[in-house]
């Protein structure tokens, strides 16, 4: 007889299909409650991003149209400060110019005077007075001498006058550059917006950079900057005042005391000689000690080569016992001994080279100390033969000229010198 297959498996009740049919209802619109909150909290968020950018974005625009205007502003100010520093540096260089060409003026009338006296040397016998024109001769090359010393300290202060004036441009003009690399910075920033086509992610923007400083420093820098031009500017104008009121002065001052070189000249060739005594002396012991010098570093080269010829053997050694076969290839105490020799060995070659090139290094101070003595024994052996012409050419004053042997130029006051002797002179 045919029997009823059954389905194998679990079966439920019609009250747990209906309640798992309730659940997943109730659970669709939880979810779906769920999701539209979500929705509106979405579009709440967008919202408020949205408008928080655009206006964080506006912001950071407005503040850097705010700072480029800032910072053109301090670049027109020392653009005109740079423009100011320009004319009077070319104001104070022919100032200076002049002065110097004034000093020229009164190398020309000096050169006058002294021939006057020179000619006045060779009046002979009862002539030979000092009168008032000679003393009048002498008063003039006194003015003369004097004026031009004021005129050079004036060309001194209008060099270092200059030199400030260029350092405070140099740093007005770095100000300036940066200034205007700045601008065109912040500009390119200006002009970035999302659909650029250079704008990217970068690793940690928000970092403060080295060398960062703060705004009060930044406008206390070209603040200072522009003041000390201004500063340099006005004591160059000051400057200029002096100069050009010292050029009237000195082409209307006439006093002043001859310089006696005569005694200061033999002097100075006692003062020559004695150093020149000095000099041999040291001449001759540097280079006794050069020769000793010269020995001990040869023998701490053989005392390098012998220890280096130890310390193969030590080696050799070393690697010949490398090879005792099993049991026998022990560290034993002439394993030890052989390896504090090496070491031993090693730090005498190191101490012996270090000797040599401490050694070496005193020779070479040696020989630059002998080449230093020989060159001042030149100059000196040459001032000395210089300063016994000029006595020599200073005899003109108090020898009638028909007995005097060198032939002088009395405009030039220069002795024609054989040209080995000029070439000394050069």
């Amino acid at each position: 007889m045919a029997s009823l297959s059954v389905k194998p498996g679990q079966r439920f009740t019609l009250p747990d299909w209906k309640n798992n049919s309730l659940l997943i209802s109730a659970d669709a619109e939880q979810q779906r409650f769920n999701s539209h909150h979500i929705r509106q909290e979405g579009r709440v968020l967008r919202n408020d991003t949205g408008n928080q950018a655009k206006w964080d974005e506006h912001n950071s625009r407005t503040h850097l149209k705010d700072r480029i205007t800032t910072v053109d502003k301090w670049r027109e100010a020392l653009a005109k400060c740079l423009k100011d520093l320009d004319s009077e540096i070319d104001a104070l260089s022919k100032v200076k110019e002049a002065a110097e060409n004034a000093i020229q003026a009164k190398n020309l009338c000096l050169d006058v005077a002294i021939e006057c006296l020179t000619f006045r040397e060779s009046r002979r016998d009862i002539d030979v007075v000092r009168d008032p024109v000679e003393e009048e001769l002498h008063k003039e090359v006194k003015v003369i001498e004097k004026t031009k010393r004021e005129l050079q300290q004036r060309v001194d202060d209008a060099f270092r006058q200059l030199c400030l004036l260029k350092e405070a441009r140099q740093q007005l003009s770095c100000d300036h550059r940066h200034k205007v690399e700045a601008l065109e910075l912040d500009r390119q920033c200006m002009s970035f917006n999302p659909t650029s086509g250079n704008i990217s992610f970068k690793v940690n923007p928000t970092r403060i950079p080295d060398g960062t400083t703060a705004l009060s420093e930044w406008e206390l820098n070209s603040r200072c900057n522009k003041e000390r031009a201004e500063a340099e500017m006005r004591a160059s104008v000051d400057l200029r005042g002096a100069i050009t009121l010292t050029i009237a002065q000195t082409n209307n001052e006439l006093d002043a005391q001859r310089i006696a070189t005569e005694f200061a000249l033999r002097k100075r060739m006692r003062d020559m000689e004695a150093a020149l005594s000095e000099l041999r002396w040291q001449e001759k012991n540097t280079l006794e000690e050069i020769a000793e010098m010269e020995e001990e570093i040869r023998q701490l080269e053989e005392d390098i080569k012998k220890r280096t010829l130890d310390l193969k053997v030590a080696h050799t050694r070393l690697e010949t016992r490398t090879y005792r076969p099993h049991i026998e290839l022990c560290r034993d105490q002439a394993q030890f001994g052989l390896t504090d020799e090496v070491q031993q060995l090693e730090g005498m070659i190191r101490a012996l080279q270090q000797k040599r090139t401490e050694s070496q290094d005193a020779l070479d101070a040696l020989y630059r100390q002998l080449h230093r003595i020989q060159t001042d024994i030149g100059y000196k052996t040459n001032s000395l033969q210089l300063d016994n012409k000029c006595m020599d050419t200073r005899r003109k004053l108090v020898v009638p000229v028909e007995k005097f042997d060198p032939e002088v130029d009395a405009v030039s006051r220069t002795r024609n010198l054989p040209r080995e002797s000029q070439l000394e002179l050069a």
